[in-house]
Parts: structure tokens; C-alpha cells; sequence
């Protein structure tokens, strides 16, 4: 399946690495993790499908997402790429390793689930985000960012304070009410198919990285690393779901030091074409 490359905010030399954000956040928005490696890769940080300025064409599914971000990093002049995502940025980064295995040098996965194995819960997965988008629809994005962060799963995060919490606010009122909801439609987890059978087949080294206080995740992350055959698990005391935002120092270490030790994907000398912002 051919895709369309996404939008992208590129920075760094070096090999790739792919920095996938999560549902209602931008490719700008992980600009500091992006500095963070920039020394020593290639920072390719999309919008993700209906996110920043990364259109949700009609009829979009989560294989034509997969499709574009394969795109993505093949219009960039890489081949492979060490991928780090989180949340709905760590199951499609899954499912890019799943879909092609040669395009994955490593994967830090934050928050990652490899969909959801029983019909019946996905199906009732699915209704629940279709409600939730057509209340983005109806409601207005602020209503619906307000709701989305008052959800327990973020409830650690008001810890980081009041300007954090603005800042949040100010970078997910940015994207649009309609890509926000078509995105909830194609990517969410109820319409993700399952990645479960393909587990096996990805042979890159994965670290999964949760928030010791997200428990639901935590259990996530140990059942994964049993199916992954290359996998370990890294609980960060003291955070929960975004545990990147919420211990950046802890996450820092803890994925540079893995990625240090794992294969570096090629360098390419290739030309770039994706288009580029900086970031």
C-alpha cells in the first residue's frame, strides 16, 4: 500500500529517529525531545494524521496512517529508523515495525498497546470514540480539550503545575476540531486492527517505557515484552501514562542509554524530501 508523506518538523544530522506524538498533540509539540537528540540523529517528528498541519483525507484507516509514515521516512532518505513513540504515536510505530521489520533499527514505545484482541471490547472500543468525536464536532475543541484533560489517565500530570497545564492546553487547542475527530475515527484504539501475530516477526530491540503509576499500562508493557522476542520493560518511579512530560530527566536517561546500545540504523546520503519546518 502506497502512502503520502506526512508533515514533519526535521532537525539533527545523523541517522533517524522517528518521534511520534500522542493523540491531540503535534510533531512541534515534541520539540524538546527532538533537541534532546539532535546531536546524534536525524529528528524526523511528523504530524500525525489530523494533528498540526498533517490533513485526515475521507475514508482514512490506521493501515493508511502506517502507509504514510513508512512514506515518511522513506521520502526523508532513510531506509530505517530508530522509532520513538508515545501512546497513539507507540502503537502506530508498532505497527510500522510490524508492517515492514527492516524499517525499525530499534523502538522506545511509551504507553504502547498492541491493540485489542477481544471483538467485542474493540467493537465497543470504536462506539465510544465515535461518540467522543462527535462531540469534538459538536461541542467545540475547548469543551473537548478541557473534558480529554480531566480524564484520571493525566490526573499525575497536575502535579507539573499551572503554566504546564496552560502550556498543554495552548498546544492541543491548536489542532483542528475535524482532524481531531476523523483521527479518533481511523487511529483509535478500537480501529486499530491487532498487531498480536506480528509480534513475533519484529526482531528490533524494544524498550517500553511506562509510568509506574499508570497500572494499566505497566501490566501492558510486561505482556508485550513476552510477545516482542527483543524486548525490556523500564517502570519510571513516580509518573504516570505521559511519562516523558511528567520525569523528563528519568525518560532521558533511560532511553538514551538504550538506544546507545542498540544498532544505530545507516546514515543516508540520500537527499532530503520531506518537507520540512523548523522546529
Amino acid at each position: 500500500m502506497n502512502g503520502q508523506p506526512l508533515h514533519v518538523h526535521r532537525r539533527g544530522r545523523g541517522p533517524a529517529l522517528m518521534l511520534l506524538h500522542g493523540f491531540t498533540g503535534s510533531g512541534q509539540g515534541m520539540a524538546r525531545l527532538a533537541e534532546s537528540f539532535e546531536d546524534r540523529f536525524d529528528v524526523l517528528a511528523p504530524d500525525l494524521p489530523g494533528h498540526g498541519r498533517s490533513p485526515v483525507p475521507a475514508n482514512y484507516s490506521f493501515d493508511a496512517a502506517v502507509s504514510d509514515l513508512l512514506a515518511t521516512l522513506a521520502a526523508s532518505g532513510h531506509r530505517r529508523a530508530c522509532w520513538l513513540g508515545y501512546s497513539m504515536g507507540a502503537r502506530l510505530a508498532l505497527a510500522c515495525a510490524a508492517r515492514d521489520p527492516r524499517s525499525a533499527a530499534s523502538l522506545v514505545l511509551v504507553g504502547a498497546r498492541a491493540g485489542i484482541a477481544d471483538p467485542a471490547e474493540r467493537r465497543a472500543r470504536r462506539q465510544q470514540d465515535e461518540a467522543l468525536a462527535a462531540r469534538i464536532e459538536t461541542a467545540g475543541i475547548e469543551a473537548f480539550v478541557d473534558a480529554w484533560m480531566a480524564q484520571p489517565l493525566f490526573a499525575t500530570q497536575r502535579r507539573l503545575g499551572e503554566s504546564f497545564h496552560a502550556a498543554a492546553r495552548r498546544e492541543r487547542l491548536e489542532n483542528r476540531p475535524q482532524g481531531l475527530a476523523a483521527s479518533l475515527r481511523a487511529l483509535g484504539p478500537g480501529a486499530q486492527p491487532p498487531l498480536f501475530d506480528a509480534l513475533a516477526g519484529i526482531e528490533a530491540p524494544a524498550l517500553l517505557v511506562t509510568g509506574a503509576l499508570d497500572e494499566k499500562f505497566v501490566a501492558i508493557a510486561h505482556d508485550l515484552a513476552r510477545r516482542l522476542p527483543r524486548a525490556e520493560v523500564c517502570e519510571i518511579a513516580d509518573a504516570g501514562h505521559a511519562v516523558h512530560l511528567e520525569r523528563p530527566a528519568a525518560f532521558l536517561a533511560a532511553a538514551s542509554e538504550f538506544l546507545h546500545r542498540s544498532p544505530a540504523p545507516a546514515k543516508s546520503a540520500s537527499p532530503n524530501q520531506v518537507q520540512e519546518t523548523a522546529s
